[in-house]
């Protein structure tokens, strides 16, 4: 249930936690695009206050009186020539500099007691009048008085013939009545600059309290700096953009106040947290009820199949409910009662075939001393020694499956006593025999079913038309063999395969898994300890048809060239009395030259025996691949 609820409210959290962060980064870039749009517009205002100075600085330079009125020093006449653009206009201030730089007058809007200023000690500065005097004018923002900044504009006077007459100089200042107006038509906050990032200006009063020097470290270096702001406890989000005015640069902040977006963003928090909490419950509900009603049952059939013994019939679960339970409830019902249908044949089986084993005994000790039946005493040998390895492994088979059904009574009874189970597992290596009990049953079924094979062979011997023949996948063939004969290999004979694509051969398959049978148990007898054996299958071509090549290679002690030009006699065997028939190769010989095919061999003492197997791919010779079966 722990892991149901993990597994299901860890995304769903996962999910809520990201989509809240999205959330929260869609309303802070909506804000940052309001305050860049803002942006925009401001610096809209300071381009169009530009042309209006660009604008009147033309109009200056064109107008005659006001060059004559400085080069002759008419005060009164010259301060006549600028009064409306200070009064009307968008001008602060304008001031006037005789040809030496020498301040003339200065009109100051709203200013009622402007006065001329004659022998001022006021003067441009020499860098000023050096620039002046090269480009004919400068544009520069400068730090005002009273928390604002002067937009300025210098413009050198000429005369006529290219003299100097004068200097006129004209600001437009950006002041709190200006920020406070755009303040409330934009509904921001605004701080304003300069080019080091040291504050100039503000729109609130708390700004000014701050030290000069303290937003450097947000926008420093920046062409668009963000930062974050608390106002009085109302958390406002500042975007600063540079504005360029002339010859220089400033910096505007404009802030928007995220104090609606946190209560937004906080209701869908809470949103959030509650839908998890709500499913959070209902996921425990469906939890608990689905440990009830589904794992219930689910762990009977465990409890079933951990306790299932069919020596005394089968196991079977009561049927309670007809949902996927009740099916699989049926199937492990129906698989319990074939294990026992199954396990009663084999018995039946294995009887019949300890029958015809004495019989087939019986039948080989008439014809080892009948000459007459020597055709027939061959074919009841050759059937006799095959005989040898299913019963081989159905007799060695049960002796371990009663090993492992003693063990397993064992761990039963020691559960049912109280006793400490794990060491009972322990003791009885429970997880071996859990891994090896499935493959001794299989290597039983396959004993079986050989063992029936060879039955119908010998029935077939006087029908062949009977005998059947295929498509087959020799890999598979081989495959299952190595199975059959894993028992006698293991822990001492490494196998290794290299299989190519090879299409399905036309053959008679019991046959030829008879053939690698053979082989494959041969080398392994031939290796005394522990060694190898090599398997390839290949597609060759001999002129325009397919065949396939099967090569099975050892590492055992080989033969000499004697022994092996007699390998595929009759009769002919290196082993003891008692140890084999020598008809095992003779059989396989036989088989493989049915097929159409050549069966060669190559050895040498101490390096181990190969041989090589070629098959057509379309079958003996006369087969009709059309008519028969594909498997």
């Amino acid at each position: 249930m722990i892991w149901f609820l993990v597994l299901s409210l860890a995304p769903l959290m996962f999910v809520t936690g990201y989509s809240l962060i999205k959330y929260e980064q869609a309303i802070d870039n909506e804000l940052v695009q309001r305050l860049r749009a803002n942006s925009r517009e401001f610096g809209s205002t300071i381009e169009d206050y530009e042309k209006y100075l660009n604008a009147r600085r033309i109009r200056n330079r064109a107008d005659p009186m006001l060059s004559y009125y400085l080069l002759t020093n008419s005060v009164q006449l010259a301060k006549k020539q600028i009064e409306a653009a200070v009064k009307n206009d968008f001008l602060t201030s304008a001031s006037l500099f005789n040809r030496d730089g020498q301040l003339m007058t200065s009109l100051t809007k709203g200013s009622q007691d402007d006065k001329d200023i004659d022998n001022s000690s006021i003067y441009l500065s020499d860098s000023y009048r050096e620039i002046l005097g090269r480009e004919g004018q400068i544009t520069v923002a400068e730090p005002g008085t009273n928390n604002s900044v002067d937009l300025v504009a210098i413009t050198r006077i000429d005369t006529k013939n290219g003299k100097v007459a004068g200097y006129i100089e004209e600001i437009i200042n950006i002041g709190p009545s200006f920020l406070d107006n755009l303040k409330k038509r934009l509904n921001l906050e605004i701080i304003l600059f300069d080019s080091k990032g040291e504050l100039i200006a503000g729109s609130h009063p708390d700004f000014l309290l701050y030290a000069k020097d303290y937003f450097a470290k947000y926008i420093a270096g920046e062409n668009e700096a963000f930062f974050d702001l608390t106002v009085r406890n109302e958390p406002f989000g500042f975007i600063t953009t540079p504005v360029k005015w002339g010859n220089s640069t400033f910096l505007v902040g404009l802030g928007a106040s995220k104090q609606k977006s946190k209560g937004i963003l906080k209701n869908v928090n809470y949103a959030f947290f509650t839908m998890i909490c709500a499913i959070g419950v209902i996921l425990i509900l469906i939890s608990i009820f689905a440990t009830r009603v589904v794992v219930g049952p689910v762990y009977e059939i465990i409890s079933a199949i951990q306790q299932m013994d069919v020596r005394d019939g089968p196991v079977e679960i009561p049927l309670t409910t007809d949902t996927e339970l009740g099916v699989l409830t049926e199937s492990f019902n129906e698989m319990s009662r074939r294990i026992y249908q199954t396990k009663m044949e084999l018995e039946k089986k294995i009887k019949e075939l300890e029958l015809a084993y004495k019989e087939l005994k019986e039948t080989q000790a008439r014809l080892l001393h009948t000459g007459k039946m020597a055709s027939l005493g061959q074919m009841v040998a050759g059937i006799a020694h095959e005989l040898n390895n299913p019963i081989g492994f159905i007799y060695s088979n049960m002796s371990h499956l009663k090993d492992y059904t003693q063990k397993l009574t064992s761990i039963i009874d020691a559960a049912g006593e109280s006793k400490d189970v794990e060491a009972a597992k322990l003791k009885a290596d429970y997880a071996y025999i859990l891994e090896d009990l499935p493959r001794l049953i299989t290597s039983c079924e396959d004993g079986a079913r050989r063992t029936r094979d060879i039955v119908l062979g010998l029935r077939n011997f006087s029908r062949l038309e009977e005998a059947v023949i295929k498509k087959v996948s020799l890999q598979e063939g081989i495959d299952n063999t190595l199975r059959l004969l894993s028992g006698e290999m293991k822990n001492r004979v490494r196998v290794h395969t290299e299989f190519g694509n090879v299409p399905p051969v036309l053959c008679f398959a019991s046959q030829l898994n008879q053939v690698f049978m053979n082989i494959l148990t041969n080398a392994a007898q031939a290796i005394e300890g522990e060694g190898d054996i090599w398997i390839s299958l290949k597609e060759i071509r001999q002129g325009v048809e397919p065949w396939a090549q099967i090569s099975i290679k050892d590492s055992g002690k080989g033969m000499a060239n004697e022994v092996a030009d007699k390998i595929f006699d009759p009769f002919f065997t290196t082993k003891g009395v008692g140890q084999g028939t020598g008809l095992g190769l003779s059989i396989s010989y036989g088989i493989i030259k049915k097929h159409g095919g050549d069966i060669r061999v190559r050895s040498e003492v101490g390096k181990g025996t190969e041989f090589i197997i070629t098959l057509p791919v379309k079958g003996p010779p006369g087969s009709d691949s059309k008519s028969v079966e594909s498997a």
